[in-house]
């Protein structure tokens, strides 16, 4: 696997026991009434996602990811034996990228496969493992993979047959299966990502009007997801992405007014990042990016993030920390942990607005 060059500072114990486990529609609540922590240099507030209005401004710039989720998540047989198999990144050369993981529940990587190996499939179907990917690499123990270049083999096109025989990624920590739907998030328009862009999951209509209203811009980005489930230090695998005309646009116009660009996301930040200049404006642009946000390559024109909670040693927590600093980033965790937030997909969210940047650190974004 690609190893990060660094480990994040955010020192906490994973909160195993405040998984969310299921949609916070079958806890009672709208999507918009998930709990949402605003940290800002002079505190930390508590309040719902559907006050994220009260804290934003005229001319603020949300920016937003409509990939849409895809059934990526198919029973499997290897020699006989059931196995979860992952169906991810559709690549340049028309292969997948593949991960292995064990029966029922996806709860741990399968490391064992081999090149060559073919794992059979519903109705006929195949998956033939062709290289480990990125590139072989050393997995937890020292030895196998824990991702494929794999060629799905089925009967018409591939995103057909998961719509039939698939169903949405997730692991060990939700109890019961939930439909597609469950894993779109409002602004979800094209499909390709392997797990849901979820920080953009507990907007809604009324929010979303409001917003607008206020004058808050809504920029889109397109970018894919890859599977989330990283070992500990494990880097992001390349994901694809586009930035339009339009997006730069509204993007460089509301920085030249003095107004905040916020992403929504770890896969919005990425995304626009992928497209910034030096100077922090914004090009449009398209393509597979490899970019890592972190302390050592800061962002340049992305200045607060909405996310939801991560784990410790994830590279998501790394660009977390990248943008909002990794006192402010520890002061959230923090509360968050004392105040009972939910975790995962299905969880609670934070909304972090750092202090402007030092000239130290706008000189190392540069």
């Amino acid at each position: 696997m690609t190893v990060l060059a660094g480990a994040p500072s955010t020192v906490f114990a994973a909160p195993v026991e405040r998984a969310a486990t299921e949609p916070p529609e079958l806890r009672g609540l709208r999507r918009d009434g998930v709990r949402l922590l605003v940290g800002t240099p002079d505190g930390i507030t508590h309040t719902t996602f559907a006050r994220l209005d009260r804290h934003l401004r005229a001319g603020d710039v949300l920016v937003v990811n409509t990939s849409a989720t895809i059934p990526g998540q198919l029973d499997g047989a290897r020699s006989g034996e059931p196995v979860v198999v992952h169906v991810a990144n559709r690549l340049a050369d028309g292969t997948r990228v593949v991960e292995l993981r064990t029966a029922p529940d996806a709860g741990a990587p399968v490391l064992d496969g081999v090149a060559g190996e073919v794992v059979e499939l519903a109705m006929g179907g195949r998956v033939e493992l062709l290289a480990a990917y990125p590139h072989p690499g050393s997995a937890p123990g020292g030895h196998g993979n824990r991702l494929w270049r794999g060629c799905v083999h089925v009967a018409g096109r591939v995103g057909s047959y998961l719509a039939r025989h698939g169903r949405p990624i997730s692991y060990g920590h939700l109890p019961r299966r939930y439909p597609i739907e469950r894993y779109q998030t409002i602004f979800a328009v094209t499909p390709g990502s392997a797990e849901m862009p979820s920080a953009g999951r507990p907007f809604s209509a009324e929010l979303l009007t409001r917003l607008v209203a206020a004058g808050i811009v809504i920029a889109p980005i397109t970018l894919h997801t890859g599977v989330s489930s990283q070992e500990a230090y494990e880097a992001p695998q390349e994901e694809w992405f586009e930035v339009s005309p339009q997006t730069a646009a509204q993007v460089n116009a509301a920085r030249t007014a003095g107004g905040r660009v916020i992403a929504v996301g770890t896969t919005a930040t990425r995304a626009l990042e992928s497209a910034a200049r030096p100077d922090g404006t914004v090009e449009p642009r398209s393509g597979w990016t490899d970019l890592v946000i972190a302390p050592d390559r800061l962002p340049r024109t992305v200045r607060g993030l909405i996310t939801g909670w991560h784990d410790p040693q994830a590279s998501h927590l790394l660009l977390v920390e990248a943008v909002a600093g990794a006192e402010l980033t520890q002061r959230a965790y923090d509360d968050a942990l004392a105040e009972g937030y939910l975790w995962h997909e299905f969880g609670d969210s934070c909304l972090l607005l750092p202090e402007i940047l030092t000239v130290e650190r706008a000189k190392s974004a540069t």
